[in-house]
């Protein structure tokens, strides 16, 4: 994958740390299972970040400095302190953002499809032309 630099920015107390390309789809077969073992934040671009690693859960964990992001004109959707349903994921389904019974954005098990409404957490617009669609290139940056 080509090096873009990241196009979110970090929380403050993270802006002096280095961004490094942990994974990439066109180079990598990697699967959500292999991405519960990395940090996420992910061109037209949309994502996540989180200041912590992803990983499987019962229920939704993470902190308010969790964003949404999606550019070529970057928005940037922090939280609202309506709910605290931040990240919540198993070997199946991926979930950032939630309320309503609806995921602000989702990524299904096999990292092929993925879908994004508005939701309570981060009172985000779809963050894509479809509500679901399909991955062509997903990137992990992580900030070490």
């Amino acid at each position: 994958c080509p090096s873009w630099g990241p196009t979110c920015p970090p929380p403050p107390r993270l802006t002096q740390q280095p961004w490094h390309l942990l994974c990439c789809s066109r180079q990598d077969s990697f699967s959500l299972q292999t991405l519960y073992c990395l940090p996420l934040c992910s061109p037209q671009a949309l994502g996540a970040f989180s200041v912590t690693t992803i990983c499987c859960s019962n229920g939704f964990y993470r902190t308010g400095e969790t964003f949404f992001f999606f550019s070529p004109e970057l928005k940037v959707f922090r939280w609202t302190g309506r709910n605290n349903f931040f990240v919540k994921g198993d070997i199946d389904l991926l979930m950032i953002g939630g309320g309503s019974s609806k995921s602000g954005l989702w990524l299904d098990g096999d990292l092929h499809y993925r879908g994004s409404h508005p939701c309570k957490t981060f009172d985000n617009e779809t963050l894509s032309h479809w509500e679901e669609f399909c991955i062509q290139d997903l990137e992990v940056w992580g900030l070490v």
